[in-house]
């Protein structure tokens, strides 16, 4: 698999870039831990626990405030198995699908152990963060997907008629291979969402997310994101609820003061299509990111998915110094994710400086074993 021309990097660059990831991967996590409280709950159940605004904060969940749950686990693997395609790329093993499905394997194995696997070698640092090793609502279709080592495929996906947002929750890491094509980065975030998800919604949704988020971190505005997108998606077998969704979304951007009434006509099911449609309408209307991520949490649907999708793309919108910081404050794993996305940017930017035939850094090996 061709990633296209690679990048040059000045040093302004990639400080914006790594402004992009991180807030891509801290925005996602935000949304997360704010939608994790009232996920499941319809709006007026909300509004009765919360007020007639709903959340405006964090509520406590997985027995805190500012919990993140499977979905931030599962993001936070996507992105130990990029890196890890990169590093292995030196050895000609150059097969980022099968980089990442490894990753979700470490990842299932958090969702049955009781703490990290020290005679694992091939473990790395992340697997080894003990925070991690907690069930944190896991969909079905993730951990059937993962439950064994065989690599679903798109001709062999897991869980063939599996359409809710378990795949696309995961999948904003892959737009942040910005030395990619577009069209290369839609491509891997479907081939990565069949590993747990066959229905071509779910995947072609993973893959959109993807595409959109590739947009924004490459500077894009968040219409011409989704212009671009919706270009993209249609050369591909089974795109119509996915697009017709985007469409939605597009469309209710002129129909009104922004609220649960116009979020809940694009959908209130956990079908991925509907949980982007959502998170796409509630940035593209928001004013800031506290007010998008308010919109995409108080409503009748999977509030947690709507939260991360929304937030993932605010975050690579506007960058890390955008994000709220009474929230990051008490975001669970911030440590971790600020290690992980800074770590991400400079094997992006910096990578043959860390392993090529003429440099080895021996402690990045050791955090991201070729094994």
């Amino acid at each position: 698999m061709s990633t296209g021309t690679a990048a040059v990097w000045g040093r302004a660059e990639q400080q914006d870039f790594r402004s992009r990831v991180r807030g891509a991967l801290l925005g996602g996590a935000v949304g997360d831990a704010l939608g994790a409280g009232v996920s499941g709950l319809v709006l007026e159940e909300i509004r009765a626990a919360h007020g007639v605004e709903g959340v405006a904060d964090y509520v406590p969940a997985h027995g805190r405030r500012g919990a993140v749950t499977a979905l931030t686990q599962l993001t936070l693997f996507t992105v130990d198995g990029l890196i890890r395609a990169q590093v292995r790329r030196d050895t000609g093993a150059w097969h980022p699908p099968t980089d990442v499905h490894r990753a979700y394997l470490r990842w299932a194995a958090t969702q049955h152990h009781w703490g990290p696997d020290e005679r694992r070698e091939d473990n790395g640092w992340l697997a080894a963060e003990e925070w991690l090793y907690a069930r944190r609502d896991p969909a079905r279709e993730c951990l059937a997907g993962f439950g064994d080592t065989v690599m679903g495929t798109l001709d062999r996906p897991k869980n063939p008629t599996a359409r809710d947002a378990g795949a696309l929750t995961r999948s904003a890491p892959f737009g942040l291979l910005v030395g990619w094509e577009p069209g290369l980065v839609l491509q891997l975030a479907v081939e990565c969402a069949a590993q747990s998800h066959g229905h071509p919604a779910a995947q072609l949704s993973a893959g959109a997310f993807a595409v959109l988020v590739h947009g924004l971190a490459r500077g894009e505005s968040l219409d011409g994101a989704v212009q671009n997108t919706l270009a993209l998606l249609a050369e591909r077998p089974g795109h119509e609820p996915v697009t017709e969704a985007l469409r939605q979304a597009l469309g209710s951007v002129r129909q009104g003061i922004p609220g649960p009434a116009l979020i809940e006509a694009l959908g209130a099911s956990d079908a991925a299509e509907e949980v982007l449609a959502v998170a796409v309408y509630c940035a593209l209307v928001s004013e800031d990111i506290r007010h998008g991520l308010r919109l995409a949490v108080n409503y009748s649907g999977p509030s947690r998915a709507t939260g991360s999708v929304c937030g993932a793309l605010l975050g690579a919108l506007h960058g890390e110094t955008a994000l709220p910081p009474a929230w990051l404050a008490e975001l669970e794993g911030r440590a971790t994710l600020l290690e992980l996305a800074d770590d991400f940017a400079m094997e992006m930017t910096q990578g043959p400086a860390l392993h090529s035939p003429a440099a080895v850094a021996p402690g990045w090996l050791a955090r991201y074993p070729r094994g």
